[in-house]
C-alpha cells in the first residue's frame, strides 16, 4: 500500500518573508498603505516556497527569463514567459520556481489589502 501524501499545514503569518527563503536580488519598487510592487530575480534551482495570501492577490508579471507557479485548489502548473502576467487569488496556495537555465526576473504586484505570508509546511 502506497503512503498517501500528507497536506501541508499552515504556520504562522508573517508580514515579512525574506528570511524564508533566499533569492539573487530583491527590490521594492512601489509600496502604499494596501498595495506594493516588488522585483525578484531567482537563479535556476531558486524558488518561492509553498505559501499563501489570506486577502491579496499576488500578479506575476515577467521581465527576463521562464517562471513556473505551481498552485493548489485546483492543482495547476502555469508557466509564463518574458511579457506574460499570472494572478493568484487570495487564499490559494502556490510555489513560484526558476523555469528555465538562466535567472529569471519578474514583478509581483500584491494587493488590494493587507500583505501577509502563509508559509506551508
Amino acid at each position: 500500500m502506497e503512503p498517501v501524501p500528507m497536506e501541508p499545514v499552515p504556520m504562522e503569518p508573517v508580514k515579512d518573508a525574506s528570511h524564508l527563503y533566499d533569492v539573487e536580488r530583491r527590490a521594492r519598487h512601489a509600496e502604499r498603505p494596501g498595495f506594493r510592487i516588488t522585483e525578484l530575480q531567482i537563479g535556476p534551482r531558486q524558488q518561492v516556497p509553498w505559501h499563501y495570501h489570506t486577502s491579496i492577490r499576488d500578479t506575476f508579471y515577467v521581465l527576463e527569463g521562464r517562471l513556473r507557479l505551481f498552485l493548489r485548489d485546483p492543482k495547476e502548473e502555469i508557466r509564463l514567459e518574458p511579457g506574460e502576467s499570472y494572478a493568484v487569488r487570495a487564499g490559494r496556495p502556490h510555489l513560484v520556481t526558476n523555469g528555465g537555465e538562466t535567472s529569471a526576473v519578474f514583478l509581483i504586484l500584491q494587493g488590494v489589502g493587507e500583505y501577509d505570508f502563509v508559509p506551508l509546511t
